[in-house]
């Protein structure tokens, strides 16, 4: 976007939140306050259809009711004005105001994006790592990378700590590593290279195109977030045999995109709004998918002949070696070792206290619960 554009832009905005610049100083107050709201363009990397899409049209509301509708986001699904995978370039450009993904979908730009939700897994929760985010020092090293190492106009933030990611779909058993050899199998960012080192070979696609793919047979497995999703996108019609659990992706988050520039000009309480916005809808959204994804496993189990099981010790342990022998690989690059011993130190120290804290809900739910769990 060119300097032209980016003051064009910018004064299109002022005049907006001032009520059409000079005009609104004869205007009196009543006529001020009944200005048109300011509308800001947000598209997501997900279908109409997902519930995801859904998680994102709860922070549109959250901002339209906590604004007064002095501030409109206009919410558009994956598609609508670019893919899924390119909404961070069409935000820096200007060409949407912001942006509703993963930093993992632009993981092909700058490997580091996969550290912010999709990276090595030292033993902390999506939770904790969103923690990091705000408290350890992870948001200033996510704008580092932005916009000091790839000179973007962008401002971002995230919520919604997901759960872990199953290991996925599967049309046989598999229970071994020598089980995983040679399967064609869906993920992405930092996720690919670890599970092409242990013996699969991986496509990186949108969430929309992986059932297709399924059936003309370019991949043969796949993952893609929660049991929600998945049911929307038709996976039981592809595959049987669900397998909870893995660390491949273990500690993502959304993430919240703006245009910088749109954030400047808008006045601070609008601003503050956008911002925190992501905080409040953060605690919705993790109580819907609470809700929503352990219904949808339920029906996926009984409604569609889903076999559902946890992914066993045997790859899990495997998952673990590989990130071993992958992350000094990463460290070469200065800027991923600094994000790592961030993310390490944090996860030292949080994850220390949550689990010497935390008692055996295993053990709680199993005694209310019997039989139920697969341990």
């Amino acid at each position: 976007m060119t300097e032209k554009t980016n003051m064009n832009r910018r004064s299109f905005l002022k005049r907006t939140a001032l009520g059409g610049g000079a005009v609104a100083g004869t205007l009196a107050a009543p006529a001020v306050l009944a200005q048109a709201p300011i509308v800001l363009k947000m598209q997501t990397s997900w279908g109409a259809g997902n519930i995801w899409q859904e998680m994102a049209q709860d922070y549109a509301d959250r901002v339209d009711q906590m604004s007064g509708g002095r501030l409109k986001i206009d919410l558009l699904p994956a598609g609508a004005v670019v893919g899924a995978f390119q909404v961070l370039d069409a935000v820096n450009d200007g060409v949407l105001d912001a942006a509703h993904s993963v930093p993992v979908y632009w993981y092909g730009k700058n490997k580091a994006a996969s550290l912010f939700g999709t990276g090595p897994v030292f033993g902390g929760s999506a939770t904790t790592m969103l923690s990091w985010f705000y408290e350890g020092g992870g948001k200033a090293l996510y704008d580092e990378l932005t916009r000091d190492i790839m000179g973007l106009d962008v401002d971002g933030y995230m919520g919604f700590p997901m759960f872990a990611q199953p290991f996925g779909w599967f049309k046989q058993e598999v229970n071994t590593v020598a089980d995983l050899q040679g399967f064609k199998y869906r993920t992405v960012g930092l996720a690919a290279d670890l599970l092409q080192s242990m013996g699969m070979a991986v496509a990186q696609l949108p969430g929309g195109e992986i059932v297709p793919a399924m059936e003309r047979g370019v991949i043969d497995a796949f993952e893609f977030n929660n049991p929600s999703s998945d049911k929307d996108f038709g996976a039981h019609d592809v595959a049987k045999n669900y397998y909870l659990s893995s660390y491949h992706q273990a500690s993502e988050s959304f993430e919240f995109l703006f245009n910088k520039l749109t954030m400047e000009d808008l006045p601070d309480d609008l601003r503050a709004i956008v911002k925190y916005g992501v905080e409040a809808v953060s605690t919705a959204n993790t109580a819907k998918a609470m809700r929503r994804y352990s219904a949808d496993l339920k029906w996926l189990q009984e409604e569609a002949g889903v076999t559902v099981r946890r992914t066993s010790k045997e790859i899990l342990a495997a998952q673990i070696q590989a990130w071993d022998k992958l992350i000094p690989v990463l460290e070469e690059d200065p800027f991923m070792k600094k994000c790592l011993d961030s993310q390490r130190a944090w996860v030292e120290q949080v994850t220390y206290y949550e689990i010497m804290n935390a008692p055996d809900y295993a053990l709680a739910y199993d005694h209310y619960f019997p039989g139920k769990l697969a341990l």
